[in-house]
């Protein structure tokens, strides 16, 4: 993919077909993206697409190759974390210039959801206030259920087996109940 081939991503990302799968993934979709997306992301990991910071679009393009993408690509992988960070200093850059009021609603969801995705409890109130002032009430009633988990673990016990981390006797309890979030 070129250095403007950003394009592609966010065109296959916000097509009618993909927007089915934005949350109800399948193994097929998690492999085409594999197959169309893992080299892109890997180029973006060594910094080989910085330049598409340099305009919104482009941003918003690589917030979603490393916030989304990972998730699908290395699902139940350490791997599917790794590029967390990256995606919240683009996607705070990219809100700092207010390029976000350039977004549309779904676009704007995508380049907020990195800060949902954090187990910092600032960033998790971040997203709650850029979900309301978006008026983006969906993203924001899943916001407020990621961050009652953050305030309540101090994490994402979903999270621990992947990353070799001990769950608490709390966590435990939390994850074989109904009410767990699995991720």
């Amino acid at each position: 993919m070129s250095d403007n081939g950003y394009q592609v991503l966010l065109d296959f990302w916000f097509s009618e077909r993909v927007k089915k799968m934005w949350f109800n993934s399948t193994p097929e979709f998690d492999r085409e993206l594999q197959e169309k997306f893992e080299s892109t992301y890997l180029e973006a990991m060594r910094g080989e697409h910085d330049d598409w910071a340099n305009e919104v679009e482009g941003a918003l393009a690589l917030v979603i190759l490393f916030d989304q993408l990972p998730l699908n690509i290395y699902r139940k992988k350490m791997e599917s974390f790794q590029a967390e960070e990256k995606s919240r200093e683009i996607a705070g850059q990219v809100i700092e210039n207010k390029w976000d009021e350039q977004l549309d609603s779904s676009q704007k969801a995508f380049l907020y959801m990195p800060f949902m995705h954090s187990e910092d409890i600032q960033d998790q109130d971040l997203a709650l206030s850029l979900f309301a002032r978006a008026k983006l009430d969906d993203n924001l009633k899943f916001a407020k259920h990621h961050r009652d988990i953050v305030v309540r673990f101090g994490r994402f016990p979903h999270r621990n087996a992947i990353l070799g981390r001990e769950n608490t006797a709390a966590e435990q309890d939390y994850l074989n109940s109904k009410e767990a979030f699995l991720g």
